[in-house]
């Protein structure tokens, strides 16, 4: 029997707040598999919104993912930096920090690695 499913990041199955209200993680159950969209406000930097919850260095989590509006930097704990922006599919390694760049709001969709992201 085929499955058709539909859910949308407004209704999502869960939300994480980052500290200081810098946004929050919206994740949906799709099958089985979850499917985050992050939503980044200007100010935003995963040392120091996400890195209390999270309890380690760096960002550990993989991410496969698209951005869909805003802009944000990268920084892998071996140095190697990108902007990513509207349009932008990306493959994101454990082992990284990251920060809004601007004064929009950034929106990231996930298909990898927001399942235990800034997990309490």
């Amino acid at each position: 029997m085929a499955a058709l499913l539909r859910k949308r990041f407004d209704e999502a199955d869960e939300s994480r707040p980052f500290e200081a209200d810098k946004g929050r993680l919206d994740l949906v159950d799709v099958g089985g598999a979850q499917v985050g969209q992050g939503t980044f406000e200007p100010g935003w930097r995963w040392s120091e919104h996400v890195k209390p919850i999270a309890g380690t260095d760096s960002c550990l989590s993989s991410h496969v993912g698209y951005c869909v509006s805003g802009r944000m930097h990268i920084r892998m704990d071996d140095g190697a930096e990108t902007d990513i922006g509207p349009g932008d599919v990306v493959v994101i390694e454990p082992g990284h920090d990251a920060w809004v760049v601007g004064d929009r709001p950034c929106v990231f969709l996930d298909w990898q690695g927001y399942a235990d992201y800034a997990k309490r």
